[in-house]
């Protein structure tokens, strides 16, 4: 099976600034050559430190019917933001929820918070990565909670950096944002923003690299913000572009602009002198599924029910962007700390059901769908499932 190259070549600079600026207030709203069986499982996994027989490939399986619902509710978790409360905003079918995730030769247990709790006892954990990793945070906030209430302890003014604590176990759980992985700016033109961002790829952006030291476990993603017009610099140089078209300089597309911004994080990570022992998990590219149109020509995503594996496209770009993290989390392992993969791709694929689309409560957005971020609870509770058995396989750390 071969891939496809992304399918968004070189759109109108013009009016790409446009639809980019309303696409920035989207995502900011909400805040909150192989084939794919060529790719040895084995690659994603971290060795557990049980029985070698123990070992499964956690990522490959299907949606199952499972009449137990969710581990909580929209009423029963304070935390969710009202961007993926779809209920309160009036998504009435309540299927969607009655799904657990099979991995294909062993089963994943549902998530069970005290176990999580003391394994991440007396330690720190991040999440660093845009509004979809604060979705991801979020479900985990609800979970955790089943078992200990946690403390607000720092909200930026932006509620964009976001620190938890939780003092019975002594957990601190961290949300530092980032659009880019490294470091960006927004080019003001005539005075306004317009979409076009300038990145430079030999410097991270320091919302989270000075917090690196600090930290035991990272949960790292990123990837929505990519889908724009972008200028790569490395030092004084223009090397690369995205949805560009000005003369030498090449347009090499999401995917390459992706790897090169991964690529600086974990070298960042490896590099760092006082990040001893710090586990680094990448959270794969989580996909939208707009039918229809795209998010801003009436796109939407009204499906009540999962995908089987037969309706995966495995030749499309989100799974050309999921290849690419697992190669590059292959090449950071090799310059010394520890990494891994939390693959989700797969698995959301599967579920186009499982979006705010009209019920994410925007009045300033009418008209617009969500089907970028996931409700709450929904299906992107599994990924804090996934979460947890990759913790368990970790050794038992002082």
């Amino acid at each position: 099976m071969k891939y496809r190259s992304l399918n968004m070549e070189r759109p109108i600079p013009f009016l790409l600034i446009g639809l980019t600026t309303i696409l920035s207030l989207f995502i900011l709203y909400t805040l909150n050559f192989v084939t794919e069986h060529d790719i040895d499982q084995e690659l994603l996994l971290i060795k557990p430190h049980k029985k070698e027989e123990d070992r499964c490939d956690l990522f490959n399986g299907n949606w199952v019917p499972d009449f137990k619902g969710s581990m909580y509710t929209n009423s029963s978790c304070a935390t969710i933001s009202t961007s993926k409360n779809c209920f309160r905003h009036g998504r009435k079918d309540r299927d969607f929820l009655n799904w657990r995730w099979k991995p294909e030769k062993c089963d994943l247990p549902r998530f069970d918070a005290k176990a999580y709790l003391d394994i991440v006892r007396g330690k720190t954990l991040a999440f660093i990565g845009d509004s979809v990793a604060r979705n991801h945070i979020e479900s985990l906030l609800c979970l955790l909670s089943q078992e200990e209430v946690p403390v607000d302890a720092y909200l930026d003014p932006e509620d964009r950096n976001r620190v938890w604590h939780f003092p019975v176990h002594n957990f601190t759980l961290k949300m530092l944002w980032t659009k880019f992985l490294v470091s960006g700016e927004e080019r003001v033109i005539n005075g306004s923003s317009s979409g076009i961002f300038d990145l430079y790829l030999d410097k991270v952006d320091e919302n989270w690299a000075r917090e690196l030291h600090s930290l035991d476990y990272v949960i790292l993603s990123d990837a929505h913000w990519f889908f724009r017009q972008i200028y790569l610099h490395k030092g004084s140089n223009v090397v690369a572009c995205v949805y560009c078209n000005v003369p030498n300089v090449t347009d090499e597309g999401v995917v390459f602009a992706l790897r090169m911004a991964f690529r600086a994080a974990f070298s960042h990570i490896n590099h760092c002198k006082k990040c001893e022992g710090i586990v680094t998990l990448l959270r794969t590219f989580s996909p939208s599924h707009f039918e229809n149109g795209s998010w801003n020509t009436g796109g939407s995503c009204n499906r009540t029910s999962p995908y089987s594996e037969q309706k995966i496209d495995f030749g499309g770009y989100e799974w050309e962007i999921r290849r690419m993290q697992v190669e590059e989390i292959e090449r950071a392992k090799k310059k010394g700390k520890s990494f891994g993969v939390l693959d989700v791709t797969m698995a959301m694929l599967m579920r186009p059901d499982g979006h705010p689309g009209a019920f994410w409560g925007n009045q300033w957005m009418k008209g617009y769908n969500d089907c970028v971020h996931w409700c709450l609870p929904g299906p992107i509770d599994v990924w804090n499932d996934l979460l947890l058995a990759l913790l368990r396989r970790l050794p038992v750390r002082a």
